[in-house]
């Protein structure tokens, strides 16, 4: 299981963004960075940390996960045919992990990857414990029958915040979803602007 590095509204206040959209976040009331020097960061920012920040919004909201993942993920999206930033967001789109978020099966992408660790999640009927397999268009996934009563779940699919996107069909009443189609970077409701050709760029230089 990937270790969270660092607390999920840190990443809010260093991007300066509410980046989950989350009611709950401090940025709804306070909108400098964390720690003791936080209110006096606001300078202009080179190409160097505009890319850099982008690279690390992108990978911070899918659960910050480690920078040797989300390098991993960039080499693949780079080998497809096409368009590097939009191979890039669909390769993240079709995780395990983001497919049960969007579902609106949890309330956060990191509820997401410890669901799907715990063993709640069935894809196709079996079950799969690891947040970044990659799900296929026509991928059926489910909530183990044992878990379909659970609160947080229940809880998470009332949630008045976030619609489920149009490229995965999610029925609530059999807690499945099916993932119907890769998504480009216009499908993804990112409450934020994400800039996955910054991305790139800050790969291609470093």
């Amino acid at each position: 299981m990937t270790k969270r590095t660092s607390a999920k509204y840190k990443i809010d206040r260093r991007m300066g963004e509410n980046i989950w959209g989350r009611p709950k976040s401090p940025l709804n009331r306070r909108e400098y960075g964390p720690g003791q020097h936080g209110q006096r960061r606001k300078g202009k920012l080179s190409d160097f940390g505009l890319q850099l920040r982008a690279k690390q919004k992108l990978k911070g909201y899918y659960g910050d996960m480690t920078e040797k993942q989300f390098r991993r993920i960039y080499a693949e999206a780079e080998r497809i045919k096409g368009d590097t930033g939009e191979n890039l967001i669909g390769l993240l789109e079709r995780r395990l992990d983001a497919v049960v978020y969007r579902a609106k099966f949890v309330a956060t992408v990191f509820a997401a990857r410890q669901f799907v660790n715990h063993g709640h999640v069935l894809v196709n009927g079996k079950r799969v414990n690891i947040p970044s397999y990659r799900v296929k268009e026509g991928d059926v996934i489910e909530v183990r029958e044992k878990s379909k009563q659970m609160a947080a779940l229940l809880e998470a699919v009332a949630l008045p915040e976030r619609d489920v996107p149009d490229y995965v069909e999610a029925d609530h009443s059999k807690m499945t979803v099916t993932f119907v189609r890769t998504p480009g970077l216009g499908d993804v409701p990112y409450p934020v602007v994400m800039e996955p050709n910054l991305v790139i760029e800050y790969y291609a230089q470093n």
